[in-house]
């Protein structure tokens, strides 16, 4: 990690995280990890329902999510129900560069806060709006979450077994983090705009539209030919072998031959040379043809050995091969804890908390963590009161009211 007193690449950008849940919040906690104040505006009756997603913890039921997820960030309440809530947020914009929200579409129009008001506020601010299906379109006003994006945006359709149902692709929350990396590219992207011209912008992003970006050649493939790519379970209908596979230690690895030359290494591995031979199955579309032959072929192989093994000729072999982790096999992989990909932070009330590290790594000024989701309301005074000028008997009153 980067020494904590190295200038960050976004240092004095301040982002007001105002959003619930995972994605807008997600993309103000990636750009917190290379400087940037974030302040994360939560419901002052009991805060973000984030807190309360997952493990709980012993700090006030607040979960091993939230302390993750919230990273590097402060926390205020804030009531955008009430006038004097309006105006507080309308002080805050003022002095902020950034807006991340993902309430419905017309929710922070309802309060008197949508972008033309904001805007006039402060010309510089970027607002990231993200919601289930945009701000435009027939949809715009359904509730979205990551599974239906997944969903909707065509990936779940091609997760399963071939003659089985479709299957949450991997993390239900998947749509909801790559939703958050687009953001926070539309972010870094509208404030080198705002250095250029002077003016600020709002990106507008679905939660299906970053999955439906992830598609590969599904859509040009369709339009050309009409290709309706189905579920394919294990493996890919574009090339052979190219899957998983059980090992003897009943174990599974990844296997990944996407062309000529990699099939006849993995041959050589085997001690099955012959099988690249031009009659047999040099080429894609003859494995394609002969799949069932050559992924039981390669089946055969990968359970004559435990998975370390396995592994080991492959590599050796210049085959490209990869164990399937479960969550307790990353915690002891070597190359994680080379990379150290897994960051042990001490909390004051909980002990220690091991979390994702921060990526990319950056050579010169790598991100950092400087302490997990904040408790409820902790920055209310600093906020409150430094940023703002707030007297403290006017924080108190205004606490007592439930309006921060």
């Amino acid at each position: 990690m980067s020494d904590p007193v190295t200038k960050l690449p976004l240092d004095g950008v301040r982002i007001l995280d105002i959003a619930t849940f995972i994605a807008a919040p997600f993309a103000a906690t990636v750009l917190s990890e290379f400087g940037a104040e974030v302040i994360k505006v939560e419901n002052p009756k009991g805060g973000d329902n984030w807190r309360r997603y997952g493990t709980k913890t012993n700090r006030d039921g607040d979960t091993l999510a939230w302390l993750t997820e919230s990273r590097n960030k402060a926390s205020v309440g804030l009531d955008f129900r009430t006038p004097e809530g309006v105006e507080l947020f309308k002080e805050l914009v003022a002095v902020s560069d950034v807006i991340c929200e993902n309430f419905r579409p017309g929710t922070m129009e309802k309060w008197g806060l949508g972008w033309d008001v904001l805007k006039e506020i402060n010309p510089k601010i970027v607002m990231l709006r993200v919601s289930g299906y945009g701000q435009t379109g027939p949809y715009k006003e359904r509730p979205g979450f990551a599974r239906i994006a997944q969903g909707f945006g065509g990936l779940t359709y091609l997760a399963g077994m071939p003659d089985g149902p479709p299957v949450t692709p991997g993390s239900t929350s998947l749509a909801d983090y790559a939703t958050g990396l687009y953001g926070a590219v539309g972010i870094l992207l509208a404030l080198r705009s705002c250095e250029q011209s002077g003016k600020g912008q709002y990106i507008d992003l679905g939660l299906y539209e970053s999955i439906f970006r992830f598609l590969d050649e599904l859509v040009p493939a369709y339009a050309k030919e009409g290709t309706i790519r189905q579920r394919e379970g294990m493996g890919t209908r574009l090339a052979c072998p190219h899957g998983h596979f059980q090992t003897g230690d009943d174990k599974w690895i990844s296997i990944a031959c996407t062309s000529d030359r990699m099939f006849e290494r993995l041959c050589h591995v085997m001690g099955k040379p012959e099988l690249a031979a031009p009659d047999k199955y040099q080429t894609a579309a003859q494995r394609i043809a002969g799949r069932e032959f050559v992924e039981g072929t390669v089946s055969a192989f990968t359970t004559a050995y435990p998975m370390l093994k396995v592994i080991e000729l492959c590599s050796d072999g210049g085959v490209p091969c990869g164990a399937i982790n479960s969550i307790a096999d990353i915690f002891e992989d070597e190359q994680f804890a080379a990379r150290e990909n897994l960051l042990r932070i001490q909390d004051p009330d909980i002990g220690e908390v091991v979390i994702p590290n921060v990526i990319p790594k950056l050579s010169e000024t790598p991100g950092r963590v400087t302490h997990l989701g904040p408790a409820f309301k902790e920055g209310t005074d600093r906020i409150f009161g430094d940023l703002l000028g707030l007297s403290p008997e006017r924080i108190q009153e205004l606490l007592y009211k439930e309006i921060i």
